[in-house]
């Protein structure tokens, strides 16, 4: 979906995100790479919300299953990006490269589903994407998904991925407001049971009933 663009955002060629209604953001690479330009208060906040067997959804470069795995927790990462897969796999997180909704191991059985740096809105389908996440879980697991502090609802809508050589393709994401949460996460078969500020993003702990 993201194609070879993010590919080479990822190798260091400077990308962008653009909005269909013209917005434009930063595509914050540096910070999904870890290293020096983490965001460390998040990290690891996040990696001590995850509990037991774990899998991280949309995993990117793979910094936070690489340290779930360093502290003893199972895990697996899942991304589409071949770039993504190899940085991780060097990293020494185990990850799969495999659309997210594609037959995943151990369906049903994991405690933790992680959707973190917006991943929730993959598809702009938010609901889905929570939906599958209950799919994979085992009964009382959890899944830790981020949500944007300051947005309003959902917004979904066409991004693309642009540097000062290219432009990729359009294609389907969604913004997901802190304060839908536990609506959204009804609908998904899951309950809210705990949010957590962190700095200026914030994380829910929605649990499978």
């Amino acid at each position: 979906m993201l194609g070879n663009l993010y590919d080479r955002a990822l190798d260091g060629e400077r990308c962008w995100i653009r909005r269909d209604d013209g917005e434009v953001c930063n595509l914050p690479v540096r910070r999904w790479l870890g290293g020096r330009d983490a965001d460390d208060q998040f990290d690891s906040a996040v990696v001590e919300l995850c509990s037991g067997p774990t899998i991280d959804l949309g995993c990117g470069p793979g910094r936070l299953v690489t340290e779930l795995v360093r502290r003893g927790v199972p895990a697996l990462g899942v991304d589409q990006s071949a770039t993504a897969v190899g940085l991780a796999r060097r990293s020494g997180a185990p990850v799969l490269r495999r659309d997210v909704f594609d037959t995943l191991p151990a369906t049903g059985r994991w405690h933790t589903v992680l959707l973190a740096d917006g991943n929730v809105g993959l598809g702009g389908d938010p609901l889905r994407v929570l939906r599958r996440s209950a799919e994979l879980l085992s009964s009382g697991g959890r899944c830790i998904a981020e949500f944007d502090p300051v947005a309003k609802g959902i917004r979904t809508g066409w991004v693309r991925l642009e540097s000062s050589r290219t432009v990729g393709p359009w294609f389907r994401w969604a913004s997901v407001g802190i304060d839908c949460v536990a609506g959204l996460a009804e609908e998904a078969g899951l309950a809210l049971t705990a949010i957590h500020p962190i700095g200026q993003r914030v994380l829910a702990r929605l649990t499978l009933a």
